[in-house]
């Protein structure tokens, strides 16, 4: 079985704070691959991000699944996604985003306030698990080659 099929049968379990390594590929083919992404990856293509996350990084990406996208209000998605609101889409993509390459381990037991590529901070909480705001981190530690992904349930917004 692959990783990526390992992979995606760990998220659909859920498994808190599981380990995963990506093959040798940077963080976009890192979430095309992994399959459970197709919305997070069609906003960062719409939001003209592919290039910047294909970049040398290194990032962390809390990356919310199809179905963290899904939880949103009927039509915000499909709204995000047209070409007049690409700037609100790219506020709410790199609020995701975190310079550098945080491991679950440099972060374990802690709780703070977290720069974002944004501009703005998420809370960090790695207590009794991990938490993103108000998204739980389901999936930690997925490596690509420039930098990291921690899979969340839930899609964090900016402050307006």
């Amino acid at each position: 079985m692959t990783f990526f099929k390992k992979l995606a049968i760990a998220l659909l379990m859920v498994v808190p704070l599981s380990v995963a390594k990506a093959a040798e590929k940077d963080i976009v083919d890192t979430a095309v691959d992994a399959g459970t992404f197709q919305t997070l990856v069609a906003a960062v293509q719409a939001a003209d991000l592919v290039e910047t996350l294909k970049g040398d990084g290194p990032f962390t990406v809390f990356a919310p699944t199809d179905e963290a996208f899904a939880k949103l209000p009927e039509g915000t998605v499909a709204d995000l996604l047209k070409p007049e609101n690409k700037d609100q889409l790219v506020k709410i993509l790199t609020y995701h985003v975190v310079p550098g390459k945080v491991m679950s381990s440099d972060i374990a037991g802690k709780s703070m306030d977290v720069a974002t590529v944004e501009g703005s901070t998420i809370a960090v909480n790695a207590t009794d698990g991990v938490k993103i705001n108000d998204a739980t981190v389901v999936t930690a530690d997925i490596e690509a080659t420039n930098g990291v992904i921690h899979v969340i349930d839930t899609v964090i917004l900016p402050a307006s």
